[in-house]
């Protein structure tokens, strides 16, 4: 029988400062998603003459939403007994060992779900602020997302978390750090997808002759994501203990309301708004509250 699978077993750290302090490839690929996420609404932004200053303000608000978002969903969808324990723990990089010696731990575990709950808050928080159309600064946000994603998963990869179930032959990734069976790479499974639905959102953002009402985007983002979420987690082994006498996982499970909400929102928002001189180009005026 011809073996197939590859062996990895990289250190997810690439340098360690001081003997403390480390510099982790997830480290480097969630920023790296954070930055290319930004540069394309940036483009978008350009494409449509307005101002960057807008984006930047609006950059600031995801980025802190993301970090807290994904930090406190982990800890309260996954660890709460631990947590509730150690509450410092929620937002402190660091910790004092059990012989009182300093740990540097980092944010060790972002929940996804908690992620966009984050950023969701802090666009509400934006819009509020700056009197901005809440659907207009989804849609465009909804665009990059998948790419920012992409990069979270690639860093998932290089820390062997996140895996896939056994797949039962030859042919698959051998997670040396975790154990020696051929496993799915649900990581990168979960990755390309999330590059494919980018290329889609994108390709209909795109298209002039039918340009969507506020929303349509975002609610085809969520299904699309979301829903390739909910079909991967068949695929992936349960991140906590609690998960195995569950018929959904908790990823499925918190899926469900995103993809539910997404339905609703392509349903309402179905209507094509045709771009004609009659209609005016899209400008600054649709970054007012309304539709």
């Amino acid at each position: 029988m011809v073996t197939v699978f590859i062996n990895w077993n990289i250190d997810p750290e690439i340098i360690k400062l001081f003997g403390v302090f480390s510099i982790r490839y997830y480290s480097l690929l969630f920023l790296t998603g954070l930055f290319l996420g930004y540069y394309i609404v940036k483009r978008i932004y350009i494409k449509e003459n307005l101002p960057i200053e807008k984006l930047e303000k609006l950059a600031i608000f995801i980025f802190i939403g993301t970090i807290v978002g994904a930090r406190f969903g982990h800890c309260l969808f996954y660890e709460p007994e631990y947590y509730f324990k150690q509450p410092l723990e929620i937002i402190l990089p660091f910790r004092w060992d059990a012989g009182g010696r300093f740990e540097f731990t980092g944010f060790q575990g972002l929940a996804s779900h908690g992620g966009a709950i984050g950023v969701l808050t802090a666009i509400v928080l934006y819009c509020k602020k700056y009197h901005t159309n809440f659907l207009w600064v989804l849609d465009k946000v909804a665009i990059a997302t998948p790419v920012t994603g992409a990069f979270i998963r690639f860093g998932n990869f290089m820390n062997s978390e996140i895996i896939g179930e056994p797949t039962g032959s030859n042919y698959g990734i051998v997670f040396q750090r975790v154990d020696l069976l051929p496993r799915h790479p649900t990581q990168l499974y979960e990755a390309f997808l999330y590059l494919t639905i980018f290329l889609v959102l994108y390709r209909i953002y795109s298209n002039q002759k039918t340009k969507r009402q506020n929303g349509y985007v975002f609610g085809l983002f969520l299904v699309l994501l979301f829903g390739a979420r909910f079909i991967l987690e068949f695929l992936k082994i349960n991140q906590v203990d609690f998960e195995n006498g569950m018929i959904l996982n908790m990823g499925q499970l918190l899926s469900i309301p995103f993809i539910l909400s997404g339905i609703g929102l392509i349903i309402w928002k179905r209507t094509p708004v045709h771009n004609s001189k009659q209609h005016g180009n899209t400008g600054s005026s649709d970054l007012l509250v309304g539709n």
